[in-house]
């Protein structure tokens, strides 16, 4: 069964959306006939994304910054018409063990990681509410209920992203809006790369696997789409297909 998407005329915002999973996910859904905004602070992978289609805009936006994030949504709120579609991808992950965090690190990780979703949340809910259609989705990762040595702030991020989507979902259930959560697996990013290298990456390779960008694309337009009717829920890809039966 062949999984077609028609997305004409809907708005996505993609935070986190200049690379990776982002970026794989803003040229699938224009092909499907979407526009999509990408909010990140890579401003050349930003500028390459306009240039490959003009239904791609970018807005240089920090999510970790309220004040920012409210301003940004208002803007694409006015010029799109509307946000049908929020993916919140934007995430940092760095690496250290917990009693050598400084409390600036860790403070940043949750300004990033969990504010920057609930912040994005706040500034797009109210018009989903109102126009009763909507779809909001937060990444996960396993590392939520295994946790991992050096990625204690990343991995405490990605559990209480957990309990707020499971928490905002039920909020908003009576209003068509659906909020849910995938948890990618390992995915070959530029985050990926720096948080795993030589030894690492030869670890996960060798047992999970590592996937593309683009083997996760299809689960995120399903949950934006019409056919998903859950809220609430995690869509966990726990596996890879080895690369020889890609």
């Amino acid at each position: 069964m062949k999984a077609r998407f028609e997305a004409d005329g809907d708005v996505i915002v993609i935070t986190g959306g200049a690379n990776g999973i982002g970026r794989a996910l803003a040229d699938a859904v224009v092909k499907a006939g979407a526009r999509v905004v990408i909010c990140d602070v890579d401003e050349k992978a930003m500028a390459a994304a306009e240039a490959s289609n003009a239904l791609i805009a970018a807005r240089k936006l920090d999510v970790g910054n309220r004040d920012a994030v409210m301003a940004t949504f208002a803007e694409i709120e006015k010029s799109h018409g509307r946000i049908d579609g929020l993916v919140c991808a934007a995430a940092i992950q760095p690496r250290n063990l917990i009693q050598d965090t400084p409390p600036e690190e860790w403070r940043r990780v949750i300004q990033v990681n969990l504010d920057g979703v609930v912040w994005c949340y706040q500034a797009a809910i109210r018009g989903m509410i109102e126009r009763r259609r909507g779809s909001v989705i937060a990444f996960s990762s396993g590392l939520a209920h295994q946790g991992w040595p050096l990625a204690s702030a990343y991995a405490a991020t990605k559990g209480a992203l957990i309990a707020f989507v499971k928490s905002a979902a039920k909020e908003v259930a009576r209003h068509r809006v659906k909020v849910n959560l995938i948890a990618p697996g390992v995915i070959d990013t530029p985050q990926y790369r720096a948080a795993n290298q030589g030894a690492d990456h030869e670890r996960w390779k060798n047992s999970i696997g590592v996937g593309t960008p683009d083997d996760v694309v299809g689960p995120l337009m399903f949950l934006l789409s019409d056919a998903a009717s859950m809220t609430a829920s995690v869509i966990s890809r726990d596996f890879a297909y080895p690369a020889e039966d890609a």
